[in-house]
């Protein structure tokens, strides 16, 4: 189903009402949106992916129960805070944890784990790979939580720096259930101007539903996404990109850029 946030044509902010369709999980969507509401724009969410409990919660129990013979906890996302983090009054104290960017640490702040490293290169994997703390592991145990079948990059590196990891599935994703017509619906009647996907499955799932009409109106429009691999993926199926770094800011920074563009070449 899609969700209009703000009324077009919002006055005084820099996005002048542009329409900006926000694709993240619902609950992450609606900060995002709020933002975009913020600078003028007019949000249309549609989450990409729905984001459901584990079917089999009994791995995620034990990893709370045994949170003190671990020495770092790396969580995936603010999904992964959402579903996976235990009561922080259970927090060792000597426990460290990790984020892979700004977002995700502020989820774990916002429940009373404070202090989570996050990378000063990229907001990924690899920029978590990068920070000096994770260098040498030998003999450390390792968790992360993430959703249920993710990349396994991260722990592969781990390991080879001599890192016992265990992976947590605290979440799982689902395909949405539907509404697409909706979604149409806001293309043809132009209250989309530009779209954003922050995830390669989301991108599959939205282009998936679409119709050769949908995927036509959506060619016409950029498409901002946070990371390489997503840009290239789009790329492929023909979508105009604009790649941005940064998570939510640089997305705003390249709506920002977008807009200042478009009202230049109007004028």
């Amino acid at each position: 189903m899609v969700h209009a946030l703000a009324p077009r044509g919002e006055p005084g902010g820099p996005l002048a009402g542009a329409g900006i369709l926000v694709t993240r999980p619902a609950r992450q969507a609606a900060g995002f949106a709020q933002k975009v509401a913020a600078l003028g724009g007019a949000p249309v969410v549609f989450p990409a992916i729905a984001i459901l409990p584990p079917a089999d919660p009994a791995a995620l129990l034990r990893a709370h129960a045994t949170l003190p013979t671990y020495d770092v906890a790396i969580f995936i996302s603010a999904n992964a805070v959402e579903y996976g983090a235990p009561d922080p009054r259970r927090w060792p104290a000597a426990l460290v944890a990790f984020a892979p960017g700004p977002g995700t640490a502020e989820a774990l702040a916002a429940i009373g784990i404070a202090g989570a490293r996050v990378p000063a290169t990229t907001f990924d994997s690899e920029g978590l790979l990068a920070l000096p703390e994770l260098a040498d592991l030998h003999g450390r145990r390792v968790v992360i939580f993430r959703g249920d079948g993710g990349r396994e990059h991260l722990g592969q590196a781990l390991t080879a720096r001599g890192a016992r990891v265990d992976y947590v599935a605290c979440y799982r994703r689902a395909k949405p259930a539907g509404g697409v017509a909706g979604l149409a619906e806001a293309f043809h009647e132009g209250r989309i101007d530009a779209v954003t996907i922050t995830s390669s499955e989301g991108l599959d799932n939205l282009w998936g539903l679409a119709d050769d009409a949908l995927r036509t109106a959506w060619r016409a429009r950029p498409t901002f996404v946070p990371h390489d691999r997503i840009a290239a993926h789009a790329r492929g199926l023909g979508l105009a990109v604009i790649e941005t770094a940064g998570g939510d800011a640089g997305l705003l920074a390249g709506l920002l850029e977008w807009a200042a563009t478009q009202r230049q070449e109007q004028s």
